[in-house]
């Protein structure tokens, strides 16, 4: 078996030692956060595989807080958007989040937000330094991300080939994969693919409110194509996101609803994932404390992280207080209620090191947000959720854990701290979710090739072979009407009506003629 998976992995990467020369690969981040970790992930596994890597980024303003002072190995070029659009796009998102937590409707406020990094974007095409020195860069490949539109309208601009990366699971973007609603849940439905007649009505019926929605964040940037592309030659968004020669999944298997997939479609869920290290000792001294019990950890990501409310704070250390592990709670000090006085089981972080802890054997549980790096973490290192999702795709993957077994969800605008103890309880003593996660866990290590292997691999294919056409079905070509065979239908609804009409005039006339032989004999 090992020699097998050793062939394999040789079989895979060859091509890339076989190729003449490093490619030039351009990397690009416009919404920083999260997303700007994900593609710095990226940009650093195509350089280590020997490739000349640029990554176009926006000020340090925008990026996630732990890593922004962080020297990069790859050549950056930085832009810096004016001050109202940093001021205008923080409000907007701050509504979002609100919105969120308040338990509205999120899609208004994501609009809105769309509406403004359309007009970011625009200033970015519209700033000739830029893309006078991109394009003098004559770059190989671009390397873009799913929910940053404006990362594909700068390779469409570029006219440079590339692939994309969605961040979350299937669901957010529409890029033409087969997703039959009888057993694939569109976002946001929060159903599973195990649908009854009324979940599949729902499915139906939540299709076209977010096909509504999606055109909507669409034609945000309908404004930003027509000042900077000429009549004739500009792009159409959708039309942009069935373009990319590959789309890389950050998800797997071992999480996501089995679904149909396109070969120009390659999971690479664990990307985030890098070498364990020992946890620092004065965390380790503290999970000493709690012997066999073990401790919990608490992590909410870097945004939610300044919204959580003094509440919901003491609800949640309430219910922590009363646990028999320690907690490691990453929970900003300057955010803790001044009348509230620390549990001596629970210790709060400004920062804490998520993928060490959760490697860590004495842990019991994870309280998370859902994020989607936070859910393949836990997963891949066996750990059991409870979760209490805010926005975006949280809710669904939360969905998704539930519906596995590998955790309980909780609304956190509904947490008491009875309820939530109750539930970490539940899941920490059922040792059904410890045994389904690590069922979920041999899933993600078994397979013969690591996320960075399958990503690497199959840009070098596409670099090899000139793009990826032999990959994509020629239903991105077809219309409409062809894709989902209406001239047939309406070609043997014609003849079916036809053959009806004929067969009704034959009948006519043979009885006709039958009633006149009759009366002839009666005469």
């Amino acid at each position: 078996m090992a020699g097998q998976r050793v062939l394999l992995l040789v079989g895979f990467l060859l091509p890339g030692v076989l190729l003449s020369e490093a490619a030039k690969i351009l990397t690009i981040s416009t919404l920083g956060g999260s997303h700007y970790l994900l593609l710095d992930r990226v940009s650093l596994i195509l350089l280590e595989h020997g490739h000349n890597v640029t990554m176009l980024l926006p000020s340090e303003k925008r990026l996630a807080a732990d890593t922004k002072d962080k020297g990069k190995s790859y050549q950056v070029i930085r832009w810096f958007p004016p001050d109202d659009y940093q001021k205008r796009i923080k409000d907007s998102f701050n509504n979002y989040i609100e919105k969120a937590l308040d338990g509205r409707k999120e899609s208004e406020g994501l609009v809105q937000l769309m509406e403004i990094f359309g007009t970011q974007c625009s200033y970015l095409l519209s700033r000739k330094d830029i893309m006078d020195s991109l394009n003098n860069e004559n770059f190989d490949l671009v390397f873009v991300e799913g929910f940053d539109f404006c990362s594909f309208l700068i390779a469409e601009k570029l006219e440079k080939p590339f692939v994309a990366i969605l961040p979350t699971s299937f669901g957010p973007l529409e890029f033409g994969l087969p997703s039959p609603l009888s057993y694939v849940p569109v976002f946001h439905s929060l159903l599973t693919d195990h649908m009854d007649f009324w979940g599949r009505v729902k499915n139906v019926l939540m299709f076209f409110s977010f096909s509504t929605i999606q055109w909507r964040i669409h034609s945000t940037f309908d404004n930003t194509i027509k000042e900077h592309f000429t009549e004739g030659s500009r792009p159409v968004l959708s039309h942009l996101l069935r373009k990319a020669e590959l789309w890389f999944v950050n998800s797997d298997f071992a999480f996501d609803f089995a679904r149909p997939l396109l070969p120009n479609t390659v999971y690479v869920g664990g990307l985030m994932e890098k070498p364990i290290k020992p946890v620092p000792q004065d965390l380790e001294n503290f999970i000493a404390n709690f012997g066999d019990a073990g401790f919990v950890l608490v992590a909410f990501g870097s945004t939610l992280d300044i919204y959580e409310s003094e509440e919901v704070l003491k609800n949640m250390h309430s219910a922590f207080a009363h646990l028999p592990q320690g907690v490691i709670w990453k929970c900003r000090s300057s955010h803790w209620p001044k009348d509230v006085h620390l549990a001596t089981n629970v210790k709060i972080m400004d920062w804490l090191p998520q993928s060490d802890l959760l490697a860590h054997p004495r842990i019991r549980l994870f309280v998370t947000h859902g994020g989607q790096n936070s859910v393949m973490e836990a997963i891949r290192h066996g750990v059991p959720m409870v979760g209490l999702p805010v926005n975006g795709d949280q809710h669904g993957n939360m969905v998704r854990v539930v519906a596995k077994n590998y955790g309980v969800v909780m609304q956190l605008n509904q947490v008491t701290a009875d309820t939530l103890a109750l539930k970490m309880k539940q899941v920490i003593e059922d040792k059904r979710y410890k045994s389904a996660v690590v069922a979920g866990s041999v899933i993600l290590h078994s397979q013969p090739l690591s996320a960075k292997q399958r990503l690497v691999g199959w840009i070098d294919h596409i670099l090899q072979t000139g793009g990826a056409a032999h990959l994509k079905p020629y239903a991105f070509q077809q219309p409409w009407h062809e894709q989902y065979l209406i001239d047939v239908f309406m070609f043997l609804l014609g003849l079916t009506l036809g053959t009806v009409w004929l067969c009704g005039k034959l009948l006519g006339v043979v009885a006709r003629w039958l009633c006149g032989i009759r009366k002839v004999k009666m005469t």
